[in-house]
């Protein structure tokens, strides 16, 4: 490896700036309905704010997450729906779904993967060992926006 690349490996292993992840854009179409789907499942709402018929901001938050949403009018180009297999991270997975469902949520059944030569494929139930970051559940708000939910009950260092 050359000098300049060990010193581009080494900057890149300390960053001088902080970058925080607070907020995902998810596209919707209704955003009164968007708004009770997630208050529905317990989100905080942050902020609920328009400027005109164009523009409209709401942000929610889901219990215990740094990061929050927005949904709303004028918000971003993408379609209602496009927006796939966001990450909500659970220590109980069972008990995520269970939550859910009992709020009138379609829940997928609990899946992990299996890779074969390189091929991913998803296998019913949780994975053998239950280890952490390996077992999921899927669901999706009412206009397709998708969320996958992951059970790490250890996370591993530095994250």
């Amino acid at each position: 490896m050359s000098t300049q690349q060990n010193s581009a490996t080494d900057a890149a292993a300390q960053p001088s700036v902080q970058f925080s992840l607070e907020v995902v854009v998810l596209p919707v179409a209704d955003v009164d309905r968007s708004l009770s789907f997630y208050q529905n499942l317990g989100w905080r709402l942050d902020a609920d704010y328009e400027a005109g018929p164009q523009f409209r901001i709401v942000q929610l938050t889901p219990p215990g997450s740094p990061c929050s949403i927005h949904i709303g009018r004028g918000t971003t180009p993408s379609p209602p729906g496009s927006a796939h297999n966001h990450y909500l991270v659970v220590a109980d997975l069972d008990e995520a779904r269970a939550d859910l469902i009992s709020k009138g949520v379609e829940v997928s059944e609990i899946f992990h993967h299996v890779y074969d030569a390189g091929i991913q494929e998803r296998v019913p139930g949780p994975a053998p060992d239950r280890r952490s970051y390996a077992s999921f559940a899927t669901f999706s708000d009412p206009d397709g926006n998708s969320w996958l939910l992951q059970e790490v009950q250890v996370r591993q260092p530095g994250r």
